[in-house]
């Protein structure tokens, strides 16, 4: 039965849950925008493929935060990044198609 509009009808409390790596301070003034500017100029430049040019970008972003205190510092293989260079896979895909960003 829904209490939704009915006699007595309490609100259920749900309580929100944090995000896994917690809050983290918005750039207000600007101190890496000119980092994230070329990182997103260059996703659509590559269409959204998961291209090594945009991923260096990325990771320039996250060391301009991080120098900045407005990310705590963190290794880069625990934000995605891998230290040895991505491989290609034959999985019989067509070779002339780049890979897509995947999420």
């Amino acid at each position: 039965m829904s209490t939704f509009g009915g006699p007595g009808g309490r609100q259920i409390n749900v309580k929100p849950s944090p995000p896994e790596r917690g809050s983290f301070p918005l750039d207000h003034d600007g101190e890496c925008k000119d980092v994230m500017m070329s990182y997103l100029a260059c996703i659509k430049k590559v269409k959204g493929t998961n291209e090594a040019e945009c991923r260096n970008i990325a990771k320039s972003y996250l060391t301009c935060r991080m120098d900045r205190n407005l990310m705590a510092k963190d290794e880069f293989k625990n934000l995605g990044f891998s230290d040895k260079p991505e491989t290609k896979k034959d999985d019989g895909a067509d070779p002339t198609k780049k890979g897509e960003l995947r999420w």
